[in-house]
């Protein structure tokens, strides 16, 4: 696995989350704006975090495609591209997003005054497109009702999940992510029998213990999330969050899943909405239905520290040049700026 320092991508799940995503306006001194942010957001999330040790706040700060071009110029990660609006007897929405920010912590209040911080810090040069805030619900579940994460992978398992290595060497250490929101028809989904509720989700509702595979439906959300190949599974990180707003009868769940490669929660995405086989799709989207699709490049904590530098790396790439940090691959050499082992 790399020894290049990545974002936060694989911390332990907390309490609450706030996720931002935002568009960043033209012009050269918004585009500036992010990169300057890139280069101070450590340090922005150590301020913050400092003031209440024990809280676990971290950030994590992705960039979408188009503002990638924008942004930092070539070279780009090698897997990244817009999100696809995938089209079934439900729909996957895409929807607007140049950056988004996964802010993590134990407390409402740090993942508040960090999201304020960013947004200060960007000002004019971006707008905030979608906000939501997400907490804990009692152990772990989300407004359905049941244990959401349960087969998350750890540990090892979790980086070699998320993390790129030599499959994209200019840029290890960074990971891809998506991110959903899925609002709940909740007076629908209340009026099914919990047996039902069961074969919609795959497990048990009061003790969150798998079906068997014999007894599974073959539409249960479980079957049609669970990717191979060959004969090997293919894994994601999530860190899903309900969220709701209960004056306007608002609740749902913040789908946010990380991988190595997008092409792996994209399969489960056209399995869920398409079917596997077609026509047999996930019946949980019956009664939740998803408003926004983004997908974005998370690259490594050494890139964003020296992703002021970027732009003029950028150009000598673009005219031959190997100097000042450029390299003879092509690549900008940002992601091998700072190494270290390990990571948050």
């Amino acid at each position: 696995m790399p020894s290049i320092l990545p974002q936060a991508v694989d911390t332990r799940l907390t309490h609450a989350a706030i996720f931002l995503v935002a568009t960043v306006n033209a012009g050269p001194d918004h585009e500036a704006a992010v990169r300057s942010l890139g280069t101070d957001i450590a340090a922005i999330i150590r301020a913050v975090g400092f003031r209440i040790p024990d809280g676990r706040l971290t950030c994590v700060m992705g960039i979408g495609s188009d503002a990638w071009d924008r942004i930092f110029g070539p070279p780009r990660p090698k897997d990244l591209h817009p999100f696809r609006e995938i089209r079934g007897r439900h729909n996957a929405l895409a929807t607007p997003g140049d950056l988004l920010f996964h802010i993590r912590a134990t407390r409402m209040d740090l993942c508040f005054e960090l999201a304020t911080q960013i947004v200060s810090h960007l000002g004019s040069a971006i707008v905030v497109v979608d906000e939501v805030h997400g907490f804990s619900f009692f152990d772990e579940r989300d407004l359905l009702g049941f244990v959401d994460g349960t087969e998350n992978p750890v540990d090892e398992a979790a980086v070699e999940a998320t993390i790129i290595g030599e499959e994209d060497a200019a840029f290890a250490g960074g990971s891809y992510v998506i991110v959903q929101k899925y609002l709940h028809n909740l007076a629908a989904w209340n009026t099914l029998p919990v047996e039902q509720q069961e074969r919609i989700i795959g497990r048990r509702k009061l003790n969150d213990i798998e079906i068997a595979d014999a007894e599974k439906a073959s539409f249960a959300h479980n079957v049609l999330t669970s990717i191979e190949e060959d004969g090997k599974p293919l894994e994601i990180l999530r860190d899903n969050m309900p969220f709701g707003d209960v004056g306007k009868g608002e609740f749902g769940t913040y789908f946010i899943g990380y991988a190595r490669s997008p092409r792996r929660i994209e399969l489960m995405l056209e399995n869920m909405f398409i079917g596997n086989p077609p026509g047999n799709y996930d019946r949980l989207l019956d009664y939740s239905r998803a408003v926004t699709g983004v997908l974005c490049f998370v690259p490594s904590a050494a890139f964003l520290e020296n992703a002021a530098a970027a732009p003029a790396l950028a150009g000598e790439v673009a005219a031959g040049s190997t100097g000042a940090g450029g390299s003879a691959d092509g690549s900008l050499g940002i992601g091998s700026l700072k190494q270290e082992a390990g990571h948050e």
